[in-house]
């Protein structure tokens, strides 16, 4: 909620933290604190810190998060105050603060906003840029918001790397003094980054410290940059676009930014996760309290090679263990028999399906099933009908080879034509064929792309998507890009989960899904299990040890199961069936990191830990202490019915009798009187 403003003074507050702005000597808005909760009072004795936007121009020498050149080609802003606009917010309503700036001479103004969101500790911060004027302003960086921390003898960095297949490695590393760019110039948030940063003093552990965080809701190229000055002060600047993007507001238009939210919390990195965890399933998320169906997905099993009688044989064996909805990869459409042609032709192919996909789909019903398809709306291959009837919808520029990636093409969803229709002929196939669940995949950067492409195409994609849910209700919709290449707020904004990687080897899978839930709670989070040896790595891990693996996000079968021998299956449906138990505590519950082997979830009075010892490197000896527990209450093990004191599971733990590798446990306790 907005706490409490005056002349200059703003104050806002979540359920455990405060934010104040205030306006500095020289007009511009300056962040005052961010940090524990203060009253009024305290506010006041405040004195303005650094930008809440910093521009360029006078004695401005850090990071610009705003860049302008007017006609004249002068540059920079100079702050001048028009006032403000607050919605106070409370009883169920979000809290919307705007303070409304102008140039003191040129013909520009920005809005600064800042929403709270009620029992939330994030903090939406976003920028609206109108030209008032009669000429074009260029915009060169227009940055959603600026965060500062206070002023710490130390700070450290943690962000995420990887690449395809090794999406969200967790680094922890001192902050250099200097300015340290995260970036994805990729046209979609990145496989070997992901929009969101944390710094805290360097002493922050995941139950203790002070701990700051800001992660951007978008889905396209994106760039954050932290500074650690020489007088010890440090924070970032975050949002859309990367460096030589630029942008033409012409005369009456308006440029709007994504959201860039920030949250604090003083008991470190599971503190943070806790509130972001919270945070996304209240607030961003569209059906929060939709169920996650365990789904089976055929692309393992049977790449590009398909047909009619196999998926429906494949469906028979999903439906025996307890599979909830049946997808169907790549392959099924147009001439899509492998990678080089039929992308855009979005039809059943006519030689594998000769009847359409209405007996497969009344099949998969009858078998107690939903339905769903994959589809990669955004790209196309030469070789097929829509670019042969449409080469002019290409992403390209003049006198440039455009660039082929995976033998596809971009289509250039900056235009509306396009994007309409992308939403026509997705929604006659979900119409036509009933279908329950799309996963949307994107497997290429852009290439190719001029200014005017960067934002437009992604606010069409979500255009299109938000459409598509709005006509049907019920569709669930996964968001994919070569795996975890566009996990973002923006897509979970408007999608029911996450593709997390390609990489389904459950041992590497752990790292991988750690760092995913450093933010994004685990009902985004698909996960499969597949085929032992994987079909990527070779691993060999134990069907328990796959599963447990899994069951830790959203659950998902990827292997071949006419592989799969009787024990196997039966195991399996035991397996399925537990989840099924605890699927509403791994997906709306509290999560805490025991370990990075090891993960507890809890909800009300139900406790669930799952833990894994993938190699003889993890050190598997030490007792594995659960937290949050009442330490007066007694927890029921439901599956030896020993009853165990709360204070004990916290002081003295799990025992890890764990002599060998690929061992996992599931363990759940109930608390009882």
């Amino acid at each position: 909620m907005i706490n409490y403003e005056e002349p200059g003074l703003w104050l806002l507050a979540t359920p455990s933290s405060a934010y104040v702005v205030r306006l500095g000597p020289d007009g511009a808005p300056r962040c005052a604190h961010w940090g524990p909760r203060l009253t009024p009072d305290q506010a006041r004795a405040l004195p303005p810190g650094r930008e809440e936007l910093p521009g360029e121009g006078g004695e401005r020498f850090g990071v610009a998060g705003l860049q302008v050149r007017y006609g004249d080609a002068v540059r920079g802003v100079e702050w001048r105050h028009l006032g403000h606009e607050i919605d106070p917010g409370g009883d169920g309503a979000a809290g919307h603060l705007v303070i409304r700036m102008a140039d003191r001479h040129y013909p520009l103004e920005i809005d600064l906003h800042y929403r709270v969101r009620p029992g939330s500790d994030a903090i939406d911060r976003w920028t609206t840029l109108r030209n008032t004027g009669d000429e074009p302003i260029t915009i060169l960086r227009c940055d959603s918001a600026a965060w500062t921390v206070p002023q710490r003898e130390d700070y450290r960095l943690t962000h995420v790397t990887g690449g395809w297949g090794a999406e969200f490695q967790v680094r922890r590393t001192a902050l250099a003094t200097a300015e340290t760019v995260l970036t994805s110039r990729r046209g979609h948030s990145g496989h070997h980054a992901n929009p969101w940063v944390m710094l805290d003093a360097g002493d922050a552990t995941e139950d203790h410290g002070e701990v700051w965080s800001a992660a951007l809701a978008w889905s396209g190229s994106w760039r954050i940059t932290v500074e650690r000055d020489h007088d010890g002060r440090a924070g970032w600047s975050g949002g859309f676009g990367h460096e030589g993007v630029t942008w033409r507001l012409g005369p009456g238009e308006a440029l709007e930014t994504p959201a860039f939210s920030g949250v604090y919390s003083a008991e470190g990195f599971g503190g943070i996760s806790h509130r972001w965890h919270d945070h996304v399933r209240r607030h961003v998320l569209p059906e929060p309290r939709r169920v996650r169906p365990v789904v089976f997905n055929s692309w393992e099993a049977t790449e590009f090679d398909i047909s009619q009688a196999q998926q429906m044989e494949l469906a028979e064996l999903a439906a025996g263990i307890g599979v909830e909805l049946f997808v169907m990869d790549d392959g099924w459409f147009g001439g899509r028999t492998g990678e080089t042609a039929g992308l855009g032709d979005w039809w059943p192919n006519p030689e594998r399906f000769p009847d359409g996909l209405t007996p497969l789909v009344e099949h998969v019903k009858r078998l107690g099933m939903a339905f769903g398809l994959w589809v990669e709306p955004e790209s196309v291959n030469p070789d097929s009908e829509l670019y042969r009837t449409h080469p002019e919808w290409v992403l390209r520029q003049p006198n440039r080879h455009p660039t082929e990636v995976r033998n596809q093409l971009l289509l250039d969803f900056s235009r509306d034509d396009v994007a309409d229709w992308a939403y026509d002929r997705l929604d006659e196939l979900v119409t036509g064929d009933d279908i329950a669940f799309l996963k949307w995949d994107m497997n290429r950067p852009f290439t190719e792309a001029g200014d005017e492409v960067w934002v437009p195409y992604i606010r069409n994609v979500y255009a299109v998507i938000d459409r598509l849910r709005a006509a049907h209700p019920h569709l669930m919709i996964e968001g994919c890009a070569s795996g975890g290449g566009r996990a973002d707020l923006g897509m979970i904004a408007r999608t029911d989960q996450i593709w997390t990687s390609d990489d389904t080897d459950a041992a590497q899978r752990i790292a991988i899904q750690h760092g995913y839930g450093q933010i994004y709670p685990a009902c985004t989070m698909g996960a499969w299990v597949t085929d032992s040896p994987n079909a990527i790595t070779g691993g060999r891990t134990p069907l328990a040890f796959r599963f447990h693996v899994a069951m830790a996000g959203a659950l998902g079968i990827g292997g071949d199961l006419r592989r799969w021998g009787p024990e196997d299956l039966e195991q399996a449906k035991h397996l399925v069936a537990r989840y099924k138990e605890i699927r509403p505590v791994v997906h709306g519950g509290r999560m805490d990191r025991l370990a990075d082997w090891a993960v507890q979830y809890t909800l009300d009075a139900d406790v669930v830990v799952l833990s894994w010892r993938p190699t003889m490197l993890v050190r598997a000896t030490a007792p594995l202490r659960l937290r949050g527990l009442d330490p007066d209450g007694r927890y029921r093990d439901e599956d030896t019915g020993e009853i165990c004191h709360g204070a004990l599971l916290m002081s003295h733990g799990l025992p890890r009798p764990w002599p060998f590798e690929g061992v996992s446990e599931l363990k759940r306790f109930t608390r009882v009187g």
